[in-house]
């Protein structure tokens, strides 16, 4: 059994957690985007940066995320490793898809700086 993961931030390919993926043997599926009902903040306070994905009745937008698939022991040991104020929860993806994916606690946002209109952490990392 293998179990799609939806990833926002520091762990997309390239950044600085990515590896947190690839030591777990997670399989690289697709880029793409959540559906248009989500928005996404820079969380104050992680290291290394980290962005927080939310969920909203209104004014949401596409956001990029990858899908990386991962067995369920590797999917267990990820999620055991997430720190407090993200978590794992479930995500829309523009196709209609459903999987699991980041999330953020609700405190996370506090100080949190809204950056949906970057449409995703890459481009919000490439215009600071």
């Amino acid at each position: 059994m293998t179990i799609k993961l939806a990833v926002v931030g520091a762990h997309l390919r390239g950044q600085p957690l990515n590896h947190q993926l690839s030591d777990r043997h997670a399989d690289f599926i697709e880029q793409t985007t959540t559906e248009a009902a989500y928005r996404l903040y820079a969380l104050a306070n992680t290291t290394p940066p980290k962005p927080g994905l939310r969920r909203v009745a209104q004014g949401g937008a596409e956001i990029e995320v990858e899908i990386w698939s991962l067995t369920a022991e590797a999917f267990g040991s990820f999620v055991a490793a997430i720190p407090q104020p993200l978590g794992i929860g479930t995500v829309t993806l523009a196709s209609g898809e459903v999987v699991k994916g980041f999330i953020c606690e609700e405190i996370g946002y506090e100080g949190a700086e809204d950056i949906t209109s970057h449409g995703g952490w890459r481009q919000y990392l490439a215009s600071r």
